[in-house]
């Protein structure tokens, strides 16, 4: 698959001949896969990514992230200089990206997050699309407490999901204003509610949605994060460095301060044990804005991280904050048109 893919991507490169602007950025990428749905819009096709890789190494420089920050601290950013990171920790980063990074000789951070490694569980949107988005038969209403409020939803007709209705909505994503069956409003709604819930409530709600629906809260195998043995070998070779991304994926800013510090320092120690090596890169889940405070920066330092990734749009300039790290979010798109996005981000 890989050489098919390749050689796609060697094609679409020689369809695309400009010269991109100077300043440096930073790719944002989730999983290299090809699934059926993907309301998150959180996966590129392994064929895409060979393209985009290609494009980047036809007419960027691309970097090994703390490389990036090293030259950016002392002032020698070399041109068109490009990093390319993963946040989550997916098992297909392992399976499906590094052949290919390794195809193109290209370095890219993979940030875990560690309380996912070596569990069954999916991550809370990978576990409501399975309950919501996928074809079955689900009680009519459902009722959850969350902190103390209960909400109340009716799914209708939606309740039994056919083949055919999967079929219809399939391509739907979040980005979508509309929500084509009573099953993606109740999916929208949920991921919102379970997002700002520490670790132990999102797991009594998970508990409390799978006996509604009457089934059991399993990791598909194809929505799992890397195991302990798996990370160590993403590692291997030097080409891609596994920075933390928190021990649970909560939206900080919505955690006491202790609740914080516990998820950036205990995430760095569990993985440095299964690597046996310091852990010096962190990106902050969500990574919006609103999704953590000058708080959150502060004990990321205080943990001893050398630097961060946000998930905001912009360009690594002077005075940028090296532990608020602006990345630009990649979709599954062919490498005809991450070529225009590469060069509309810099402004050309």
């Amino acid at each position: 698959m890989v050489k098919h893919v390749v050689g796609r991507a060697k094609q679409v490169a020689r369809q695309f001949r400009t010269r991109f602007v100077h300043a440096p950025l930073i790719l944002l990428y989730h999983r290299v896969a090809d699934l059926q749905s993907d309301p998150q819009l959180l996966s590129a096709t392994p064929g895409h990514f060979a393209e985009h890789l290609d494009v980047l190494r036809r007419h960027a420089r691309p970097m090994e992230l703390g490389e990036m920050v090293r030259a950016f601290r002392e002032n020698n950013l070399p041109r068109r200089a490009v990093a390319v990171t993963f946040d989550d920790g997916y098992a297909d980063n392992l399976h499906n990206a590094k052949p290919l990074l390794e195809r193109y000789d290209i370095a890219a951070t993979v940030y875990v997050s560690s309380g996912y490694v070596g569990m069954n569980r999916e991550f809370v949107h990978d576990m409501l699309e399975g309950l919501f988005l996928q074809p079955g038969k689900l009680p009519q209403q459902l009722d959850l407490t969350i902190r103390g409020r209960t909400h109340h939803w009716d799914l209708g007709d939606a309740a039994c999901y056919s083949e055919d209705a999967y079929e219809r909505n399939r391509a739907w994503h979040v980005e979508k204003i509309e929500n084509p069956t009573p099953r993606h409003h109740v999916y929208r709604s949920l991921c919102q509610l379970f997002y700002t819930l520490p670790d132990n409530e999102r797991g009594s709600a998970r508990d409390a949605l799978m006996q509604w629906a009457g089934t059991q809260s399993v990791c598909r195998p194809t929505f799992r994060v890397l195991g302990s043995d798996e990370i160590r070998t993403l590692a291997q070779g030097g080409l891609v460095e596994v920075g933390s991304h928190t021990v649970a994926h909560p939206v900080l800013s919505s955690l006491p301060s202790a609740e914080q510090r516990d998820e950036v320092q205990r995430s760095k120690i569990c993985l440095e044990e299964i690597l046996g090596r310091p852990v010096t890169s962190f990106a902050y889940p969500y990574g919006t804005r609103s999704d953590y405070t000058a708080e959150t920066v502060a004990l990321v330092r205080e943990a001893g991280y050398d630097h961060a990734c946000s998930n905001f749009e912009g360009l690594v300039r002077q005075g940028t904050d090296p532990w608020q790290l602006p990345r630009f979010l990649v979709r599954d798109w062919d490498g005809e048109e991450f070529a225009r996005r590469l060069k509309e981000w810099r402004g050309q």
